[in-house]
């Protein structure tokens, strides 16, 4: 009967929306008119697309803010660097604002870091919908699907569609999952990657070669095979940090909110007290209007602002894990879609590796999130009963835990208002809330929020939104075959031990990395390889090079060592051990490149590997009795 009323409910959710199929598949979106962009649009792309662009100095960006008054505040001051504040950042510029954003630690530092990697349209809301005849869900999937297609395409480099297989081991999950993911590519529909389809188990062994045959409710009898978007979270976060600067924002991270700052009668919100994390040193910054874009975080800001606000933030704890290549092959992921417990686990290839997960329980807000035992325990256990490898406990590389920010409307009466969606609120004059949603949403949320600041704070844009189709930068003019350019034209200069300088190949392996990570920008990061010789990789079986270092501290706003190994690079999420090891040579170049003293630089070696402890992979973890302990 279950199954029945599962199709029955599929259908009576096509026949209730059957009005807006045809506008989501063959209706063009709305976007900004052409006169709506103007002159200030093109120079932004202009300026975004210049191989030889350069952000300006952190230095001048502090000044930029700390130069702003009462009488000349900035339009817009967005407290939050993850991708939804960064995003913010970008709409606001390039819509002729004038923009500050902050982040306490790093672009990228927390939520926007920690993600499965997935650009996606939200299978599971689309079952929902079906399940429950919700409507709003399936408006849910509608405008995440929308979104993903222009991720991808406004980061091509960073971005790609990856084929996501789910197992079958009864003919009706074949048949039920099968017309699900039709519902999927249907829904999608112009903005669709490329078409779900059905495999025989024969030829699904061949796609993936350790998927199990045999599973507790018998043999395989096929998988279904549908593709979302995959991403590098924090390049891409932090590439939408420096675009942002690229078109006039003063972007700072290490940078503090201490408090803020309201009007002489104590009813409007104007600015913020900031610290800067490094030098102490604080500084007053106004604005129209402050947006808070802090992620799990924001409680505290609207908090500054009224010690009385409800809290908008239900913090959900999600945990991975990267495994060795071998565990999934290149290109093909798949999709445990009911646990033991009934949650989803993803195993995804990313990077050379394979990341796995996700957890969803309820945790506390803190700042650096550690995954326990038991929640690592869990994917393991549950990816085992699809494979036919041993999945061993010693092979984690590493293992991470994040804070999904699901959002609370503060004026309703129940929790059943969480929600996936996104919120935005002006809970007090001045400050404008934004939290909730996804990180394939993100651009939408920030445009909601944009427009929500234009309203309350009466700002005057030159143009509307325009980045539903602006490239950050690195994808103006990238292509697939880009790599080859860097293979054939660069060597890699490389000191030995000795000091002795010998040249290296530029391999594919190098080539490929460099041009995906930076896209456009590679051949700069190429060129200090061959230049100044630094081509040596950091890490023995992995592609970074030291050349990136001095690349991210001079183009990116890479101010610590654990920028560079966890956002800059993904060495902290995907080998926790090599990331260690490859810290005193990544601190060294940074040293050159910001002047540091030897104070600074056995501070920097100690907060990095602090860091590094709360990534649990098998060689940090302790065990006792098989739990985790410290």
């Amino acid at each position: 009967m279950a199954a029945v009323s599962r199709l029955k409910g599929l259908g009576a959710v096509l026949a209730a929306s059957g009005a807006s199929w045809a506008v989501v598949t063959l209706v063009q979106p709305p976007t900004a008119a052409a006169s709506e962009r103007g002159t200030g649009f093109d120079a932004a792309r202009r300026r975004i697309a210049d191989p030889a662009a350069a952000v300006p100095p952190r230095e001048v960006q502090e000044s930029a803010l700390a130069g702003t008054s009462l009488i000349n505040p900035l339009d817009v001051l967005v407290i939050g660097g993850g991708a939804t504040g960064c995003g913010v950042a970008l709409d606001a510029s390039t819509r002729g604002l004038r923009v500050g954003l902050v982040e306490r630690e790093d672009f990228s530092s927390g939520t926007s870091s920690r993600s499965t990697k997935l650009i996606h349209g939200g299978v599971r809301y689309l079952e929902k919908a079906v399940f429950n005849l919700d409507y709003g869900q399936l408006k849910l999937v509608f405008h995440a699907l929308k979104e993903r297609k222009q991720v991808i395409e406004n980061a091509p480099h960073m971005c790609q569609a990856l084929p996501c297989m789910t197992p079958c081991f009864d003919w009706f999950e074949a048949i039920y999952y099968w017309m699900g993911l039709k519902l999927y590519d249907l829904v999608a529909g112009r903005r669709m990657l490329h078409l779900s389809r059905y495999y025989s188990a024969n030829e699904s062994t061949e796609l993936f070669p350790t998927l199990a045959t045999k599973g507790r409710n018998g043999s395989l009898k096929g998988t279904v095979v549908y593709y979302d978007g995959q991403m590098n979270d924090s390049r891409l976060n932090v590439g939408l940090a420096c675009t942002a600067a690229l078109v006039g924002a003063a972007v700072l991270n290490h940078a503090e909110v201490v408090s803020l700052i309201k009007d002489e009668f104590g009813e409007r919100i104007v600015g913020a007290r900031i610290r800067d994390q490094f030098s102490g040193k604080e500084f007053d910054t106004y604005a129209k209007v402050v947006v808070n874009a802090a992620g799990p975080f924001c409680d505290s800001i609207r908090k500054m602002a009224n010690k009385d606000a409800q809290a908008m933030i239900c913090p959900s704890s999600g945990v991975h894990i990267v495994l060795p290549d071998y565990y999934s092959p290149e290109g093909m992921g798949l999709i445990v879609p009911k646990t033991k417990d009934g949650r989803v686990v993803f195993m995804l290839p990313w990077l050379g590796r394979t990341v796995a997960g996700t957890t969803d329980s309820n945790t506390a807000i803190t700042m650096l999130p550690e995954p326990h035992e038991d929640e690592i325990q869990f994917i393991l256990d549950a990816i085992c009963d699809y494979l036919n490898v041993q999945v061993r406990r010693s092979d984690v590389l590493s293992a991470w835990s994040g804070i999904r920010p699901l959002a609370m409307d503060p004026s309703a009466k129940s929790t059943e208002s969480i929600s996936r969606d996104h919120i935005v609120s002006e809970d007090y004059p001045g400050l404008i809330t934004i939290t909730g949603g996804k990180w394939t949403t993100y651009r939408s949320m920030a445009e909601d929020a944009v427009d929500a600041a234009i309203k309350a704070g009466k700002l005057s844009p030159s143009n509307g939104c325009v980045t539903d189709n602006l490239r950050i930068v690195g994808g103006d003019g990238w292509d697939p075959a880009s790599f080859t350019i860097l293979a054939q034209q660069y060597v890699r200069m490389k000191r030995t031990h000795a000091g002795k300088v010998i040249p290296g190949a530029m391999d594919s392996a190098v080539s490929k990395h460099l041009s995906h990570a930076y896209g456009t920008m590679a051949e700069r990061v190429a060129a200090i390889a061959q230049n100044e010789n630094l081509g040596k990789r950091l890490a023995h079986g992995y592609p970074f090079l030291e050349a990136e270092v001095a690349y991210c501290a001079r183009n990116e706003y890479c101010e610590s060592a654990v920028d560079f190994i966890a956002r800059r690079s993904r060495l902290a999420f995907l080998d926790t051990d090599a990331a260690g090891r490859a810290l005193p040579r990544v601190i060294q170049i940074l040293a050159a490149e910001h002047n540091w003293d030897k104070a600074r630089q056995k501070l920097e070696l100690q907060r990095a590997k602090e860091f590094l402890k709360t990534f649990k992979s098998s060689k940090n973890a302790q065990f006792h009795d098989g739990k985790h302990n410290g």
